[in-house]
């Protein structure tokens, strides 16, 4: 449940300034998938690491995965972000023995998602039209307290070349649930409850190679500042989540396409 003392309101400058973050990001996203049409680098970690790039193919190969904290930055400096935090996270992990056609049809069958994705409680397809899907997440999260959200997205799937796929998703509503599970359960006014997650992008990269896909996500998401004498309640939960998040996605994603796929 919602500590109500705590309630915290998306303002609009703050709204603003994470909407500059995206779009600043979002152009070096595109000039990157432009160069992966026939260049040798495509995924954010070969422009991000350089030469370190080879060694974390090779540990992603042997299991592990990878993340990495971003931040874009304008004109050399740091985009401020008052009343808000941006959330930044770049993670990577392989799934041997799989072709990204097979992989791409597992993951655009919305509706299982909550099979295999432990955050996901519920989901839903809404609509799709060729490449563009819409779809319901019942998402849950617990870090020192547990939050509860119905959240709707949309995901477009980019095709860049034969061996390279490239999808970007945006959660076009986040509502955060109090008294979640039970006969009190309701929604709370969209920007203006425990501000845990107001935002929430998502830019994934595919490149079928070595015998199977690394997949990629950078994940960009914005919440409520830590305020004066309650950092210590939500620091945890506002600033390890978003992390530990990726880590469990790419997770169970690799984990969970090899097994629905019979690999």
């Amino acid at each position: 449940m919602l500590f109500r003392s705590q309630a915290a309101e998306l303002q609009l400058h703050t709204a603003a300034s994470y909407e500059k973050y995206i779009r600043l990001t979002e152009q070096r996203i595109e000039s990157e998938l432009r160069s992966g049409n026939g260049g040798k680098s495509f995924l954010a970690l070969d422009f991000s690491t350089g030469s370190k790039s080879a060694g974390i193919r090779d540990s992603l190969r042997r299991g592990e995965v990878y993340v990495e904290k971003l931040r874009t930055l304008e004109n050399k400096r740091e985009i401020d972000v008052d009343d808000g935090l941006i959330h930044h996270w770049m993670g990577a992990a392989f799934i041997p023995g799989i072709k990204l056609e097979a992989l791409q049809a597992w993951l655009q069958k919305y509706e299982q998602h909550d099979r295999y994705f432990p955050e996901i409680e519920k989901s839903r397809l809404i609509s799709s039209d060729g490449d563009t899907y819409k779809f319901h997440y019942r998402l849950k999260r617990k870090k020192v307290i547990t939050v509860v959200y119905n959240t709707e997205h949309m995901a477009t799937y980019q095709h860049i070349t034969a061996s390279r796929l490239a999808s970007k998703g945006v959660a076009t509503r986040i509502a955060q649930l109090t008294d979640a599970g039970t006969s009190e359960e309701r929604e709370l006014q969209v920007g203006n409850d425990g501000g845990y997650l107001w935002r929430l992008n998502s830019y994934w990269r595919f490149e079928e190679l070595d015998g199977g896909v690394y997949v990629e996500c950078e994940s960009v998401s914005l919440s409520r500042g830590i305020p004066f004498g309650v950092g210590w309640m939500i620091r945890g939960l506002v600033e390890s989540v978003p992390r530990e998040s990726l880590i469990s996605t790419l997770t169970s994603m690799r984990d969970g396409s090899r097994r629905a796929l019979g690999h």
